[in-house]
């Protein structure tokens, strides 16, 4: 184990190298951070004088190593458009984004495995035919789409009139389509302070309710992917000889399901899952921007239209830092669930 996370600690920090090199390397491409520190009325002397001073006119590498040096001590330096550290702005806007991660990530996990190993157990059922083929619309459709839907449907609310009034199943189809509405689909709502910048949406029912299409709509990008990952890998497991001998046994087939083969489907799972987590981080840019969720991925887009370079590359530096973290995890909630598995590498 130790020999192992020495060398998970090596890999994380030839990834946060290398994200470090590239993201300080874009910097040049994001535009003159002198052009947005100053107006357009300085005269170009104290421009070159302030890019003297900043040590803007040193060689790529020098100014590299500035920056590494003070982004180990977690110094990115000063946003642009809020003046202030950006490692301040990023932790103002962080806890929104990991509350939606972690209520994405709940949905997915409650809804994916059940109905994962039912279109296995029974893969002919009409119900398991109905879910795969909703899974596959589900990967189709952008999640962005995803979201304005649900705002449609659940926020501001749908009449269906295509049936006619005047009977009484008509009538009954039309208001079983249509939807009131009243769902919140803006901001986070009344949220309670915890401690420091965190503010939380998990302390009233009020304020869960602003969380709700936000996590199902970032939810519908990978949902369809783990139910049909949970059933192609649970398929898989149902046909090994393991099974088979439990079924000779007598073994209840409930015990069959849930203790033997679906340990064994969740190793991959858990492996695509940890990746795909992280994932969710990035993907929060668009359904931040839909809901108007006061996070990293609505500050994001903003920081780039503003050309605040200093916000932009921090941002870069903590997703970048976040899928280590996600990654390492993984492994070792591999190596737990499965004591087989040596995570040094070497034979069992």
């Amino acid at each position: 184990m130790i020999a192992f996370l020495i060398k998970r600690l090596f890999h994380a920090l030839l990834v946060m190298f290398v994200i470090s090199l590239i993201s300080f390397a874009i910097q040049e491409n994001l535009g003159d951070p002198i052009q947005q520190m100053v107006g357009q009325s300085v005269p170009e002397s104290e421009r070159e004088a302030l890019r003297e001073e900043l040590g803007l006119n040193d060689p790529f590498f020098v100014q590299y190593l500035r920056f590494a040096r003070n982004a180990l001590q977690f110094d990115f330096g000063y946003s642009y458009v809020f003046h202030e550290p950006t490692t301040e702005v990023i932790l103002r806007h962080l806890p929104a984004t990991l509350e939606l991660v972690a209520a994405t990530t709940l949905l997915i996990v409650l809804f994916s495995v059940p109905i994962g190993v039912y279109s296995a157990i029974k893969p002919r059922a009409w119900l398991s035919r109905f879910f795969m083929s909703v899974s596959i619309i589900g990967i189709s459709i952008p999640v962005f789409l995803t979201a304005i839907v649900l705002i449609q449907i659940f926020a501001i609310g749908v009449t269906f009139t295509s049936f006619p009034q005047d009977v009484a199943w008509g009538a009954w189809l039309n208001g079983l389509l249509s939807t009131e509405g009243g769902m919140p689909a803006y901001g986070r709502g009344p949220v309670e302070h915890v401690f420091g910048t965190w503010y939380t949406n998990f302390a009233s029912f009020d304020a869960l309710t602003y969380l709700v299409l936000p996590a199902f709509s970032l939810a519908s990008i990978m949902l369809p992917l783990f139910i049909r990952l949970i059933r192609a890998e649970m398929l898989e497991v149902l046909q090994s000889d393991y099974i088979r001998f439990a079924r000779a046994k007598g073994i209840a087939p409930r015990r069959i399901y849930f203790l033997h083969a679906l340990k064994n489907t969740m190793l991959p799972v858990i492996t695509v899952g940890g990746v795909q987590i992280g994932t969710l981080v990035a993907y929060t840019i668009l359904t931040e921007t839909v809901f108007q969720w006061p996070g990293m991925g609505l500050m994001f887009l903003d920081a780039i239209e503003r050309s605040d370079i200093p916000l932009i590359v921090t941002y870069l530096m903590i997703v970048g830092l976040i899928f280590v973290i996600t990654n390492t995890l993984v492994d070792l909630i591999y190596g737990l669930i499965n004591p087989t598995v040596k995570l040094t590498g070497q034979p069992a």
